[in-house]
């Protein structure tokens, strides 16, 4: 949090979005210390409809499951209008009305493991104004690095956009068209139920995933926006399904536009040497999403 400010300055500064307060936030920190338990691994096995299983102790978190750990435990009186924690403590108080998880990048070392004492370790890298097309763009640079005792096991990278809403009459920028040479394929049909169930599970207030009046008068969505880690960690394991045997290296994703609960997706997939470059497809097959992954 910054310091010896006005809160009516810090009003000011944020509506005005004024670059140089916003930047006072890189640097900022953020620690958070969880002992790795099974029920959360439960609780995604079950969400992502899989087999159920014994797990022990010392049996290994699949990558990406990780976002189920480390949750900020925001009050409800601390939330901002779109549901997620207000922004100002970590976060910069960037007020532009819509937030997105733009892209990212984890590189994996070691896997956490049930039974870890583990820690968060995040820091607030970058902040930068854009112009774009469709308006305002705020990218916020976040870094995660994840540690059991002073062992690294895996450091990632989120790049957070906030815009403007998209006012009516405004022209729609279409996401570029899907590639056709896939090797792997796999339909995704979404659905309330499942976005409930992955918000509760990380603890995710985003009102646009569960929220269809909200989604609709608000943001100008035409259904619930499905998560945008859910569809990496979808990607992630068709990948993996796909390569039996080869140890995760990195995984760097970005994302291109929302997929929503009201129409099927395609996950799809080839290799590439030693990557496996993926994507998803809405249904007119447009990018949702692209991410590469190394073995």
């Amino acid at each position: 949090m910054i310091d010896n400010l006005s809160w009516t300055n810090e009003i000011m500064n944020a509506k005005n979005l004024d670059t140089d307060y916003l930047r006072q936030w890189i640097g900022n920190k953020e620690t958070i210390e969880e002992t790795i338990s099974a029920e959360p691994l439960l609780r995604m096995a079950a969400t992502l409809d899989r087999e159920p299983r014994n797990i022990v102790t010392g049996d290994e978190v699949p990558a990406l499951w990780h976002w189920a750990y480390f949750l900020t435990p925001a009050r409800a009186s601390e939330l901002g209008r779109d549901g997620h924690a207000a922004l100002g403590d970590f976060m910069p108080p960037v007020p532009l009305p819509r937030r997105m998880w733009a892209g990212g990048k984890l590189d994996f070392i070691q896997p956490l493991r049930v039974g870890d004492l583990a820690r968060k370790e995040s820091s607030i890298r970058d902040v930068t104004l854009k112009q774009g097309r469709t308006g305002r763009l705020c990218f916020v640079e976040v870094e995660h690095r994840i540690f059991v005792g002073e062992e690294l096991r895996f450091s990632e990278t989120h790049n957070i956009v906030y815009r403007d809403v998209q006012q009516a009459g405004e022209d729609t920028v279409l996401p570029p068209k899907a590639p056709n040479d896939r090797q792997w394929t796999r339909e995704v049909t979404p659905n309330s139920t499942l976005l409930f169930r992955y918000s509760a599970l990380t603890f995710n207030g985003h009102r646009i995933h569960y929220d269809l009046d909200f989604c609709r008068h608000q943001e100008g969505y035409p259904g619930l926006v499905f998560h945008g880690p859910l569809t990496v960690t979808l990607l992630l394991e068709l990948a993996m399904e796909n390569n039996p045997g080869r140890s995760l290296k990195s995984c760097e994703f970005r994302a291109y536009s929302p997929l929503f609960d009201n129409a099927p997706f395609t996950l799809n997939g080839k290799m590439d040497h030693s990557k496996a470059e993926m994507w998803a497809a809405n249904p007119d097959n447009r990018l949702a999403m692209k991410a590469s992954i190394s073995f």
